[in-house]
């Protein structure tokens, strides 16, 4: 493959809100040993990309510093010691950084083939989603059939994958939304129970129905005790982000008393082993399903590499249902 020596990219030029991405041009980068050079087609939008241009969530010392978690495209290079892919092979790929650009570099063992059946747009946004859940939920929070699970912000592209998962794999699922729209649409992916948090107290249902034994939570702040409220005796709880901030008062005594769990994981900053470990446990797990058509990721809207701003400022408004992405090429 012809690779050209610059490329187009959105950095993050500030601080600042979605007018602070603007599109630019970057050298190409080159593939370390161990690493791959994607062409990229199209990239995945995730809350830790907005984030990271509000300035509170920095890059690790070795990562780009553009935004852009996931991505999926086609093979153009490949680092020293690299066997697994050659040129021209279709990939998807959870990316330490730089996603917001025609040519993006990653270890290796972090791409994944494109499911077949899924088209690269598709593809693009399963890569950090993905992970993120198996990671969470199954690896972290020991999901098991039969067991009661709830997720909150159920419309998201976590929760759309949360649910799916949860479903597939024998639990009953509850999950809030914002709108009785968006409660549909997480009822159709098989949640037994979807409540309009704006209307609903999903405490006082979890209870009613035995208490969560896991939760799945992205809110925080308030939602911290409320989540410990709803847990059965023996639950976990599983923080993966802050939206209302990442601090609480609780009393530990329930926490003791109830013999709870409380856990959670940040998917940047894991080693590349990890990271490499939860790729072979989505390849041989949930690789499958997405083939066979028992789950598939839910999109919203597509936007030029371009408007990365109006993406970020459609996710930030709360308006999407599932996954957000940007056309690169």
């Amino acid at each position: 493959m012809n690779t050209p020596t610059q490329m187009r990219a959105v950095e993050i030029t500030k601080s600042g809100g979605p007018d602070v991405l603007q599109l630019t041009t970057r050298p190409v980068p080159t593939p370390n040993p161990g690493e791959i050079l994607i062409k990229l087609a199209f990239a995945g939008v995730n809350r830790p990309d907005a984030l990271q241009r509000a300035g509170l969530y920095a890059p690790p010392p070795t990562a780009s510093d553009l935004p852009g978690l996931e991505g999926a495209g086609t093979v153009a290079a490949v680092g020293e010691g690299v066997a697994k892919w050659q040129v021209g092979d279709e990939v998807c790929a959870l990316l330490p950084g730089g996603g917001y650009a025609e040519f993006v570099t990653c270890p290796a063992n972090h791409a994944l083939p494109i499911p077949k059946g899924l088209d690269l747009k598709q593809a693009a946004c399963l890569p950090e989603t993905y992970f993120t859940v198996y990671s969470n939920v199954f690896m972290r929070g020991g999901l098991k059939a039969g067991e009661r699970f709830l997720v909150h912000g159920g419309a998201s592209g976590i929760g759309t994958t949360a649910i799916q998962l949860a479903s597939v794999f024998g639990a009953r699922v509850f999950t809030t939304a914002g709108s009785d729209e968006k409660c549909q649409v997480c009822r159709d992916l098989g949640a037994e129970v979807a409540m309009n948090y704006r209307q609903e107290d999903f405490v006082k249902t979890l209870r009613e129905n035995g208490g969560a034994n896991l939760i799945l939570d992205m809110v925080g702040g308030d939602y911290i005790n409320f989540n410990i409220k709803a847990l059965a005796d023996d639950g976990r709880m599983v923080h993966i982000a802050f939206l209302q901030g990442p601090k609480a008062e609780i009393n530990f005594a329930q926490i003791m008393a109830r013999r709870l769990t409380i856990t959670g994981s940040t998917l940047r900053p894991q080693s590349d082993l990890a990271k490499s470990g939860i790729a072979d446990q989505l390849d041989q797990h949930i690789w499958p399903l997405l083939e066979a058509g028992r789950v598939a990721p839910v999109m919203d809207r597509t936007f030029d590499l371009a408007d990365a701003a109006k993406a970020h400022a459609r996710m930030e408004g709360s308006e999407h249902i599932g996954k957000i992405v940007l056309k690169v090429a």
